[in-house]
């Protein structure tokens, strides 16, 4: 009796270990199916999953264009309908296949992860992407250096080293990852302050000051450009370019319970980055 006590205890402290460690840590991604989530291609209604293009299949959230005759611009995305505003992002990610004919040469194994973005329902039919700040996710084509997780700005600028920045992307100095590997990038983002690029354990590119601006968005609500307006918040959107993708893990731990505690705040970001390496 007294060992079957003991081994009890244990059973209960290694499962309080293990919910502690998971605590706050929200699935956007379930493995089984798109609940949760809008999608938006361009030229088709809210939710018209047009070609079957997002999907899940073998606990993979996958991103295909085996319907397609022809890409002809249908960018989508495919939007959790909750907004975050200060959180991290972890994402898994891999390139395979080949692109569908039509698709534009810088789309190739080209996706991002849209951070505080406009919703899936504010934007026009015809509208290619969402205002947002894309970490642009890029594999290699096997022979030219190809960062990943750079910064792309539909709608968008941002402040780097005190300094507007209005180009529509910014290379990160993260490494090329050629091939069908898997790559995991993060995306620390803490309201309208900072937010990080990170791959594996490496930061790769840091901005501030997230706003409205610039162009690369056609056929947006005029009312939601309005140029200079800070970022707090917004929805998380993945991508379909032209080149299939597969995601395997969309994890979100959300920090905005600790951002009036800069102490705790960065106690938990170091917890945090420990926890995903």
């Amino acid at each position: 009796m007294k060992k079957l006590f003991t081994c009890g205890l244990l059973l209960v402290a290694l499962t309080g270990m293990a919910q502690h460690k998971q605590k706050g840590w929200i699935q956007l991604f379930n493995g089984k199916d798109l609940k949760n989530w809008d999608i938006k291609i361009k030229g088709h209604d809210l939710n018209d999953n047009f070609g079957n293009t997002f999907r899940v299949e073998n606990g993979l959230l996958k991103v295909r264009y085996d319907h397609y005759k022809n890409f002809d611009e249908q960018y989508g995305h495919i939007f959790y309908k909750k907004q975050f505003s200060a959180y991290l992002i972890v994402v898994e990610y891999r390139f395979v296949g080949e692109q569908v004919p039509g698709g534009p040469g810088w789309a190739i194994r080209n996706n991002g992860i849209m951070l505080h973005g406009q919703t899936a329902a504010s934007m026009g039919k015809d509208q290619d992407f969402p205002i947002s700040l894309e970490e642009q996710l890029l594999g290699g084509n096997g022979k030219d250096e190809r960062p990943t997780s750079n910064l792309c700005t539909p709608g968008t600028n941002v402040v780097i080293d005190g300094k507007l920045v209005t180009e529509h992307c910014i290379t990160s100095t993260s490494k090329t990852y050629h091939g069908d590997q898997w790559v995991r990038a993060s995306a620390l983002v803490l309201g309208d302050s900072v937010i990080k690029h990170i791959v594996f354990k490496d930061t790769v590119l840091v901005y501030q000051k997230p706003q409205v601006g610039g162009g690369n968005v056609t056929n947006a609500d005029p009312s939601l450009l309005q140029e200079g307006r800070l970022l707090k918040e917004g929805t998380i959107s993945f991508q379909s370019e032209s080149h299939p993708t597969d995601f395997r893990k969309i994890a979100l731990f959300d920090l905005s319970p600790y951002v009036n505690d800069p102490e705790k705040l960065d106690a938990i970001i170091k917890k945090l980055q420990q926890e995903t390496k």
